[in-house]
């Protein structure tokens, strides 16, 4: 498929995890090398010609909001939460913002540096809207700095992806990034949910697949994460294996 028209960044979270950062400063926001992460992501979609970014607010609403109207491009439209909804429930609310075809959707802390194709692109010509209803970004757990988690999903020869059982450890880690197609949402619940259960929903159908990442990917979880990601950055962006 062509590049989407239209993207989401998912900002509204509390970033509890980042606190004392997060007391006063959205996630989003919290500088890398000088710069909001969530610049980053606009940054890249920007570059890929998206024409509209739909980006969701709560925590810290009016200072996410201030930022972002800093910017000239991409044309940003706010969905501001009454309450924090999660990720399902974000997504949805802003479903008549975004239309009636497949569009990307990032976290607003997510981190990415291209590999040999701009990934936004990557993953849209990846996209095959007969047998996807979400195709996420994927990246192997040992390569990310900052991560420290078992992994999320395990990924089929046929792009399929299931998530990590209990006790389980897996190869690849969700890295924020995706598209969905608003389909998906159909017989969603009201209110605050999270993306886990549609994604579940589409994996029973065969229809969550995965692409891995050929770039690299910064996860910026607690505080002490900040300073390595910004070694890293500073330092290339080298991968390192283990």
């Amino acid at each position: 498929m062509s590049l989407p028209m239209k993207a989401m960044i998912l900002a509204a979270g509390e970033g509890r995890r980042l606190r004392p950062i997060t007391d006063t400063l959205p996630k989003p926001l919290v500088p890398i090398c000088g710069r909001p992460l969530i610049d980053y992501a606009l940054d890249r979609m920007e570059e890929a010609g998206i024409g509209t970014v739909v980006v969701n607010s709560w925590w810290k609403a009016e200072v996410l909001e201030a930022h972002l109207a800093q910017r000239n491009s991409p044309d940003i439209k706010i969905s501001r939460e009454a309450e924090l909804l999660e990720t399902g429930g974000g997504v949805k609310n802003a479903l008549p913002l975004l239309g009636d075809d497949a569009f990307i959707a990032v976290n607003g802390d997510s981190l990415w540096v291209n590999g040999l194709s701009p990934a936004l692109a990557r993953l849209a010509a990846f996209w095959d809207d007969e047998r996807m209803d979400a195709l996420l970004m994927l990246f192997p757990t040992y390569g990310a700095p900052g991560y420290r988690g078992p992994g999320d999903f395990f990924l089929h020869p046929d792009t399929s992806i299931r998530r990590r059982k209990e006790h389980e450890i897996v190869p690849f880690a969700y890295m924020g990034v995706q598209i969905l197609h608003p389909r998906l949402f159909e017989g969603a619940p009201e209110g605050p949910f999270s993306l886990n259960i549609l994604y579940d929903k589409a994996a029973e159908a065969g229809r969550l697949h995965g692409m891995v990442h050929d770039g690299m990917w910064y996860h910026v979880s607690i505080p002490e994460d900040v300073a390595e990601t910004e070694t890293a950055f500073l330092a290339g962006h080298t991968l390192k294996m283990v």
